[in-house]
C-alpha cells in the first residue's frame, strides 16, 4: 500500500488485528500513534517498538502532526463506540478514516492474497500457513490475528515477497474487504448475531467473502461446510476439501499416533503424501488446522518437503492451547476459546491428551449479546470440565443486557463442581481447589490473569 500520508494514527491501536497494522506502518518508516482503552502487553511493545500510544480519549494526548488532515491517515476499529471523542474530531474535521478491514484490504493489493477465514481455527491455521510459506523460495508477510510463537509478533514481513498471509475476519463483514487469490473457510457456526441478526445472514456472508476471490481462485472448505454454501459459489473457483481420517477430501491426514509430546501423522494431498509429520501441537482439531494450512500452502507453491518443515518447526500462537506450566503436580493450559464449538474443540483435545487428569476449567463470558445468544450451548461444552469457574461477563463494546450474567451458564452447566468468581477471588479459590489441570478459556481481559496464576502455581509447587 502506498500512502500520501506521512501519519497514521489508530484508534484503538492495542486490537490484535490493529496493532498488526501499525507495527507495518511503523516498519515502512510512516510516524504512527493511537489510543486504546487499556495497557496490555500488545500495546506495551508497540511503545517498545516506537510507537506512541495513549490510554485517556482525550484531544490534548493527541500529537500536533496528527492533527492535520492534509498529512495524517486515521485507521480505526468498529469495537470503538460511535461517541468516542477522538474518532468524532477526525470524523468532523474532514480527515480520511477508514476501517482496520479497508486498511488490510488496501495493504493486499497486487498482492497473492492467501485469506483464512472461518468461525474458528482461523488464527492458528493462518499462522501455521505463514510458517510453512515463510520457508519457501517466494517467502511470504503475514497480518495475523494472534502472536506467532515463531515471530514473536503478529507481524511477519517481506517486503520483496508477492504473498501475503492474512487472517480474515467475519465480525463487521471485515472480510468482504479482501479480493484472496486463495481463500479458506474453516468453519461457519452462529456467531456475532448482534452484528448478523441471524446465522442465514452470516453464512450469506461467507459466500460472498468465497465469492469475492480473484477470477479462477482456489477455495479451501472445512470439513462441514454446509451444502447451502458450496452450492451458490462462484463456478470458476478451484474448490478443494480437508479433514482428517477422511479419504473424500482432496488434503486428510491420517496414520496418526500420539507419543513423547508429539502428534505424528502423514497428509494425503492431491500433489502426493507428506509423510512422517512429528507436530507439537496437540489435538485433532489443531491436526485439522494443519491440514488446511498444507492445503493453502501446497495451491501457492509449497513442497512436501517446505510443508512437513514448516510443520515440525511451528511453535504454536500464544492462547491456542498454550502450555503454560506442566509439572508432575500441575498442567495449566490458557487458550483464546471464546465461542461454544471452539470450547469443545479445545477440551476434546485437552481430554485426548491428558485422559486421567481432573479438569478445572476458568471461562470468562465474552459479550453480553454472545452470552444472551448462546448460554445453553456454552453451558453443554463446559459441562466436560470437572470443576467450573465463572468469571463475569467481559463486556467489550457492549452495555449490559437485563438480566443477562455468567448465572445464566451456571445454572445450565452439568459440571460436578461450579462457582462464580469474581476476578479479584480467582487466586484465593484456585488455592482452595488445588487443580491437577487448569484451563483458562476467554478472548475478554482473561489473558491478564495468566501470568499471576502461572506465577502462584509455580510457587505452590513445593
Amino acid at each position: 500500500m502506498k500512502s500520501k500520508f506521512a501519519n497514521i494514527y489508530f484508534v484503538g491501536i492495542g486490537g490484535i488485528g490493529m496493532s498488526a497494522i501499525a507495527r507495518y506502518f511503523n516498519a515502512c518508516g510512516y510516524n504512527v500513534a493511537g489510543y486504546d482503552r487499556t495497557r496490555s502487553d500488545v500495546c506495551d511493545n508497540l511503545e517498545k517498538e516506537g510507537i506512541q500510544v495513549h490510554y485517556e480519549d482525550n484531544l490534548d494526548l493527541v500529537g500536533s502532526c496528527y492533527k492535520d488532515k492534509e498529512t495524517t491517515l486515521v485507521i480505526y476499529t468498529p469495537a470503538i463506540p460511535a461517541d468516542h471523542t477522538e474518532l468524532t474530531f477526525f470524523r468532523q474535521n474532514g480527515f480520511r478514516v477508514i476501517k482496520r478491514a479497508e486498511a488490510l484490504g488496501h495493504l493486499c493489493e497486487g498482492k497473492n492474497c492467501l485469506a483464512v477465514a472461518g468461525t474458528h481455527g482461523k488464527t492458528s491455521i493462518s499462522t501455521i500457513t505463514s510458517c510453512i510459506m515463510a520457508g519457501t523460495k517466494e517467502k511470504c508477510s503475514a497480518f495475523l490475528g494472534g502472536i506467532s510463537k515463531n515471530f514473536s509478533s503478529n507481524l511477519h514481513l517481506e517486503p520483496q515477497s508477492k504473498n501475503v498471509v492474512v487472517e480474515a475476519d467475519e465480525f463487521d463483514r471485515s472480510f468482504l474487504h479482501l479480493s484472496p487469490s486463495t481463500a479458506l473457510i474453516s468453519h461457519i457456526e452462529a456467531d456475532h448475531l448482534d452484528i448478523y441478526g441471524t446465522y442465514e445472514n452470516m453464512e450469506a456472508a461467507f459466500v460472498e467473502f468465497a465469492n469475492g476471490s480473484t477470477q479462477n481462485g482456489n477455495l479451501v472448505l472445512g470439513p462441514d461446510i454446509p451444502e447451502s454454501v458450496k452450492t451458490r459459489l462462484r463456478k470458476d473457483l478451484n474448490v478443494y476439501s480437508y479433514g482428517v481420517d477422511n479419504p473424500d477430501f482432496d488434503f486428510y491426514a491420517t496414520n496418526i499416533s500420539y507419543g513423547n509430546g508429539l502428534c505424528v501423522f502423514d497428509i494425503k494431498t492431491p500433489f502426493g503424501t507428506v509423510e512422517g509429520i512429528k507436530y507439537r501441537i496437540g489435538g485433532r482439531h489443531n491436526i485439522e488446522n494443519a491440514v488446511g494450512a498444507t492445503a493453502v500452502s501446497m495451491l501457492n507453491g509449497a513442497s512436501a518437503d517446505e510443508v512437513r518443515n514448516g510443520l515440525e518447526n511451528f511453535m504454536g500462537v500464544l492462547r491456542r492451547f498454550d502450555i503454560q506450566l506442566q509439572t508432575p503436580k500441575c498442567v495449566f493450559i490458557d487458550d483464546y476459546a471464546h465461542h461454544p464449538g471452539e470450547i469443545s474443540a479445545f477440551l476434546g483435545a485437552v481430554k485426548q491428551i491428558y485422559p486421567q487428569k481432573k479438569i478445572t476449567g476458568i471461562f470468562q463470558p465474552h459479550l453480553y449479546s454472545r452470552t444472551n445468544d448462546f448460554y445453553m450451548d456454552f453451558a453443554k461444552s463446559l459441562s466436560v470440565c470437572d470443576t467450573l469457574i465463572l468469571l463475569p461477563i467481559y463486556p467489550a463494546r457492549e452495555l449490559p443486557i437485563e438480566g443477562v450474567t455468567s448465572s445464566l451458564i451456571y445454572d445450565n452447566c452439568k459440571a460436578k463442581e461450579k462457582y462464580l468468581c469474581e476476578k479479584a477471588d480467582l487466586i484465593d479459590l484456585i488455592g482452595k481447589l488445588k487443580p491437577e489441570l487448569l484451563l483458562t478459556m476467554g478472548a475478554g481481559d482473561i489473558d491478564r490473569l495468566v501470568k499471576p496464576i502461572k506465577e502462584f502455581l509455580s510457587g505452590n509447587e513445593n
